[in-house]
């Protein structure tokens, strides 16, 4: 019968050498700042700097089907002749974020399909691809500086709280004539 010798001591494992070498390194670390050295830190303290957020009317989090999104429009601060991302005339609807950016979907009409000449029906569409939850390349998380809130869209219509914002986004993107009629629009098939 084979003997069986008793086990010899076991290895030190290797994440306790990392940890004695940690706690040297905080030893060390704090004798020095008793003494008046300068310790470095792992994290450097961030200057203050301007913050962005939404309004408290904006929506936060993606909408469920038929649930509330912001109508937007872009503000003077964003450079619409070097953008690649928001074309003019675009109807842009999206949410807020935690962190005091907005997720907007936008619909342009690039390919100059007949059913979405209506600015109405542009919001819609992308109202549509956010609430499905669709993949899409008309997505984008921008600063809140750079868009206004106009109103609010949801699974019964839109209801413009500054359609002359809106109106004055038409002009400048030289398609007036796709305006909303009245601020507020229902969808007919509800």
């Amino acid at each position: 019968m084979p003997s069986i010798a008793p086990p010899g001591p076991l290895p030190r494992p290797e994440y306790q050498h990392a940890f004695f070498e940690q706690d040297d390194w905080r030893c060390r670390a704090r004798l020095r700042s008793r003494y008046g050295h300068h310790t470095r830190t792992m994290s450097a303290e961030k200057p203050i700097t301007e913050t962005s957020s939404y309004g408290k009317e904006t929506p936060v989090g993606r909408p469920d089907i038929d649930g509330r999104a912001g109508i937007f429009v872009p503000t003077a601060e964003f450079d619409l002749d070097n953008t690649t991302t928001i074309r003019k005339g675009a109807g842009i609807v999206g949410f807020g974020n935690l962190d005091g950016t907005l997720t907007v979907y936008f619909e342009a009409n690039r390919f100059d399909e007949s059913n979405l000449h209506k600015w109405e029906h542009k919001a819609r569409k992308a109202y549509d691809r956010m609430v499905m939850g669709a993949p899409t390349v008309s997505k984008a998380k921008i600063d809140a500086r750079m868009l206004e809130q106009v109103g609010i869209i949801d699974g019964m219509g839109i209801n413009l709280k500054h359609p002359e914002r809106l109106t004055h986004w038409l002009a400048i993107s030289n398609v007036p004539d796709t305006a909303p009629e009245e601020p507020v629009v229902r969808w007919k098939n509800r």
